[in-house]
């Protein structure tokens, strides 16, 4: 669990994070949806916050052209989701917890 995001549940506020790579995922209707991979994610204090998120590829993400070790900075909000495995299938064992996640990033920039 991001621990130190547990502690800023629902607070907008401007991180920045290394951009490494882009990568795809499956969206509910099957079709693979592009993301990004950001590491050392960090508050404008300098305070360490997790070291690796998913983004899905979204147009303000799209406006800044992002290249491998660019550092970005990004408004968003800490929100918590459910992550493991939640089917029928006895044969997964991967036990249901609650993590914390940037979401809706805004006001994204390079930094030089």
């Amino acid at each position: 669990m991001r621990r130190e995001l547990r502690n800023k549940e629902g607070v907008r506020e401007t991180f920045t994070g290394t951009f490494v790579r882009f990568g795809t995922k499956k969206n509910w209707h099957g079709f693979e949806d592009k993301t990004i991979l950001l590491n050392n994610i960090k508050t404008l204090c300098g305070e360490n916050v997790t070291d690796h998120l998913w983004f899905n590829f979204t147009k303000q993400f799209e406006k800044v052209d992002l290249k491998e070790n660019d550092v970005v900075e990004f408004d968003a909000r800490v929100k918590r989701y459910k992550k493991g495995y939640q089917g029928y299938r006895d044969d997964v064992y991967k036990p249901v917890e609650i993590d914390y996640k940037l979401s809706h990033p805004t006001k994204i920039k390079i930094l030089k």
